[in-house]
């Protein structure tokens, strides 16, 4: 059944895949956009039938506060949230700003395809294992002190690990390619997915941040492990 949809993204080449590939299943998308700031003028203006709004810090203040707008002037628009492995709160966030759904980015088309279905029926979007870590963190919270370091690398599978300890080397793409045997146009994927997960615009900024957190001496702990 085809959907109406709008795909908002701060990552707009990560946007227009998600928004390619649901034309291919038949779905009509009006729009995917990159601007955060213009995000909630710009669904309203369209007003979809669903909306898939990706972020990469759930848990950031105010992150959501373009879907509480939406859902403020437009409340018949139904909010998906795609964004990286949530803490609870992320995912609370989330739904009490007014979303239906919270996706992970690396979820298959699939499953955001099931997302959107159950979302525009008015029914909550969730993948139940999301929902069970959710609670497992809530009922058994870490002893830990919250520590963004290792936060973020949470966020980064192995091989973008190593993407960015060469980013923060001054490794261009080229040298990532070459480094860990992949072509360039995968190195240059893996290093965007890096900076969409460290929610950074640059090369310069993951290494500043990675630097600033203590990300890149957990980083070579794990290489070496």
């Amino acid at each position: 059944m085809s959907v109406r949809l709008m795909v908002v993204d701060d990552h707009r080449l990560l946007a227009e895949a998600l928004a390619s590939a649901l034309k291919l299943r038949g779905h009509r998308v009006l729009a995917a956009a990159a601007p955060s700031a213009g995000a909630a003028e710009l669904v309203i203006s369209r007003a979809p039938e669903v909306c898939l709004l990706g972020t990469a810090a759930p848990a950031e203040p105010g992150v959501f506060d373009p879907v509480v707008r939406i859902k403020r002037e437009k409340p018949q628009i139904a909010l998906v949230v795609l964004g990286p492995v949530p803490s609870p709160r992320g995912i609370a966030a989330a739904f009490a700003a007014g979303a239906s759904g919270y996706v992970r980015h690396d979820e298959r088309i699939e499953g955001v395809e099931r997302a959107m279905v159950k979302a525009r029926a008015g029914e909550a979007a969730v993948a139940p294992q999301l929902l069970a870590q959710s609670f497992a963190e809530l009922l058994n919270p870490a002893a830990e002190p919250d520590d963004e370091g290792a936060r973020l690398l949470q966020l980064l599978t192995p091989r973008e690990v190593e993407v960015l300890v060469r980013v923060a080397e001054g490794e261009d793409t080229r040298l990532i390619a070459a480094g860990m045997g992949i072509a360039p146009s995968t190195a240059r994927t893996h290093v965007q997915r890096v900076l969409m997960k460290l929610g950074v615009g640059s090369r310069l900024e993951a290494a500043a941040l990675a630097a600033r957190t203590g990300l890149l001496e957990r980083a070579g702990g794990s290489a070496g492990a």
